[in-house]
């Protein structure tokens, strides 16, 4: 028997009515519904689901976030769509297992016993020899060999005269071919029933019919209307839950595609402990949890351990161990200016708060947003060699030096190792208008291979984008206050004076008063372009730095010479930049640096960091100076009474699709007859399979030689007839 791809066919009734039921039964039709899922879950699985629509944005555009939202895309399994594929899904292979069952299970139970004997002749195996012994003991033998090589048999005895006369054995072996049809058909339907009853239908449909409704404003959770909540009885949900160490909350959250909804649990979690382990990379190894599960109704109180793939359950709710999040740490910040008007203060705040901040004629709001304690970084290893200074200006790039000054924290053109650079502080600052950037601030400086400690001060413009970083050197007593007193300094235009006279009086020739007039001019004009008060030329997109410098080089020196004289003009204001650090010491009450080595690189970091921060798009640096931390857990809260039903789909799937894949359906018939003489038996034998393979044309002799062995008679072997193409 062959499965039909074709529908239920109705007799009677509306034609419109007739083709829609023989549509929906059909098998072509559950097909195209399958492709259509699988299509669907592909997406589900690239386009991250129930993000906000800032990210969409940001990462797609406007156009298609309004797309992706309007096609439900953005949270697919939950989508009204896919929800309704899923139902006429259920629908069109139920009516397909109803249409074909009857036929399937009447087929097992058909011998075909009626066959005609001359129509043994036509299949494509057979053998035909002559037995010895009359055709009713032939064909009690036959039968009780298959029967006991696992067939079932059926023997017919013919009567009539001639040709008509003898004994048909009729027996078939693997009917579980068929019944892996129904197997693998009935297990879409449960894998798609528990997917409706798991996923979110049960819980619109309170939406629709219980008078709940999506809470889409903001506030505390116990400020949410009833109309909000579901009931603890709620049959099926999925919802994630936020504990911080030492509370509990009986409350989830159940994301939806245009807000939230809450879900009351039978039960509170209080968070003991969490616990978190890490790998040499900075990735989490390990997450569990301490718990207490404290019974609303009755005040029991259970005590449990959660962890990764190791969830608790209690209530008919499973929870497991989602992730983990800041539970409301509180930290202290000091501000380091990082512009000449700005001034130092101090702060203290928690994380997921906010804070007004001012300095003069700005307003920002600073949000507090996350404390990492853990930081594991990829750095250059340190046989590569020291950081260079930048000092042929012809390589001086504003591209090349933000990628290998305010990229990432390791140098790009060494090998990299890891190690953990100690905690830090993110947070964002946002002006009057909205727009915000977020910052990665580290507590600790850091060697980053040159042996020159320096803070990195991260930034990013988007969320998608990896942060930047500018690399500030801690001075001796490992703090930013000697480059702040540089930067400070230099924008001082008596500073800069004294500066370009002490370096003067120490390079110039005293007696040559026309080179030293023009060493302090060339001096005073390119300390006046790195610090930002003099312009290179009237359309310079420069405020400072290095990129001054090569724009003045750019617009004053040919470029035949400009190797030299850069080079000349580097060194120039090294030495004079070495001056004003000193003068900024000496105002500081602290001794002048002497000109050895570690008091370069110190020098070196310092120019580069000044250099780059005329990029730095904040007036203030927040730095953190002490931290209390408090870990939270979050928990995924789940009733799921359709997964039992959903693994009882993937053991029918996997029970079906074995039966139709490695069963094979085989049928062979025995006819035997007398011979005309009365002297022996005339047997003929066909076998069929539903899928010939070199194992079937084995079976095949194996059946031919034990059940006509005993027809064969010195000098003659039973004929024999195998045709492979059909």
């Amino acid at each position: 028997m062959s499965v039909s791809t074709h529908g239920l066919r109705v007799r009677r009734g509306p034609q419109a009515v007739r083709a829609a039921v023989e549509l929906f039964s059909s098998m072509r039709f559950a097909i195209a519904l399958l492709t259509v899922i699988c299509i669907a879950s592909i997406i589900g699985t690239v386009l991250k689901q129930h993000e906000p629509v800032g990210n969409y944005v940001n990462q797609f555009g406007p156009f298609w976030a309004a797309l992706f939202r309007l096609a439900r895309l953005d949270s697919i399994y939950s989508a009204w769509w896919f929800l309704l594929i899923l139902l006429f899904l259920v629908i069109s292979t139920s009516l397909c297992i109803s249409r074909n069952t009857p036929r399937i299970l009447a087929d097992l139970r058909t011998f075909k016993e009626d066959i005609r004997a001359q129509s043994l002749k036509a299949f494509g195996q057979r053998a035909a020899t002559t037995l010895p012994e009359p055709p009713e003991a032939a064909a009690q033998r036959i039968g009780q060999m298959l029967v006991g090589g696992g067939w079932k048999v059926k023997l017919q005895h013919r009567e009539g005269a001639g040709d008509g006369r003898g004994w048909m054995v009729a027996a078939r072996a693997g009917g579980a071919h068929k019944l892996g049809y129904i197997a693998a058909h009935g297990a879409i339907v449960l894998i798609c029933l528990g997917g409706l009853l798991d996923g979110d239908l049960v819980v619109r449909a309170q939406t629709w019919f219980n008078g709940k409704s999506v809470f889409t404003g903001g506030g505390m959770i116990a400020d949410v209307a009833p109309e909000h909540r579901l009931s603890p009885n709620n049959p099926t949900f999925r919802g994630n839950i936020l504990v911080a160490e030492g509370g509990q909350s009986s409350v989830a959250i159940l994301n939806q595609s245009d807000g939230v909804l809450l879900q009351e649990l039978p039960f509170s979690i209080e968070l003991k402990k969490f616990i978190v382990d890490y790998y040499s990379t900075g990735m989490p190894k390990l997450f569990a949890s301490e718990v207490v599960l404290h019974d609303r109704e009755t005040g029991a109180r259970v005590p449990a351990r959660i962890e990764v793939n190791h969830p608790a359950s209690y209530r008919g709710v499973e929870i497991y161990q989602s992730s983990f999040d800041d539970g409301g740490s509180s930290v202290k910040l000091k501000a380091v200016p990082m512009a000449a008007a700005a001034k130092p203060f101090e702060l203290e705040g928690k994380i997921g708060t906010s804070a007004e901040i001012t300095n003069g004629s700005d307003k920002l709001t600073l949000e507090y947003v996350a404390l990492r304690v853990i930081n594991v970084e990829n750095f250059a290893d340190e046989a590569n060699g020291p950081l260079t200074s930048g000092a042929d200006v012809r390589k001086v790039d504003l591209q090349s030096r933000l990628e290998s000054r305010m990229g990432a924290a390791n140098k790009t053109d060494k090998p990299k190792t890891l190690r953990n650079i100690g905690p830090s502080i993110g947070y964002k600052l946002r002006d009057a208008s909205g727009q915000a950037r977020e910052y990665q601030n580290y507590m600790v400086p850091v060697d980053t291979g040159d042996g020159q400690p320096v803070f990195l001060l991260g930034m990013r413009e988007r969320p998608e984008d990896a942060f930047r970083y500018l690399r500030v050197p801690a001075d001796e007593e490992g703090s930013m206050d000697g480059f702040v007193r540089m930067r400070t300094a230099l924008a001082d235009p008596a500073v800069r004076a004294r500066a370009v006279e002490r370096y003067i009086a120490r390079a110039a020739d005293p007696t040559r008063t026309e080179l030293a007039g023009q060493l302090r001019a060339s001096a005073t004009r390119a300390l006046a372009l790195f610090a930002g008060t003099e312009r290179a030329k009237d359309d310079a997109t420069s405020q400072g730095g290095w990129q001054a410098i090569a724009e003045f080089m750019e617009a004053n020196v040919p470029q035949a010479e400009r190797e030299r004289a850069g080079t000349v003009l580097v060194r120039i204001l090294n030495e004079v930049l070495f001056e004003v650090l000193n003068l900024s010491r000496e105002s500081a009450g602290q001794a002048a640096l002497p000109g050895d080595d570690r008091s370069q690189a110190f020098l070196t970091q310092a120019v580069l960091a000044i250099s780059d921060a005329h990029f730095y798009p904040a007036p203030l640096a927040m730095m953190m100076t002490d931290f209390t931390q408090v870990q939270a857990s979050v928990f995924q809260v789940a009733r799921a009474p359709g997964k039992n039903i959903v693994y009882l789909g993937c053991l029918f799937l996997i029970v079906g699709i074995f039966a139709m894949l490695y069963v094979r359906d085989r049928r062979l018939w025995v006819w035997l007859a007398p011979k005309a003489d009365g002297s022996g038996t005339e047997a003929t034998m066909a076998f069929s399979v539903n899928r010939p393979t070199m194992d079937s044309d084995r079976e095949f002799d194996n059946l031919k030689d034990k059940l006509l062995a005993l027809g064969k008679a010195p000098g003659k072997e039973p004929v024999v007839s195998k045709d492979i193409a059909s």
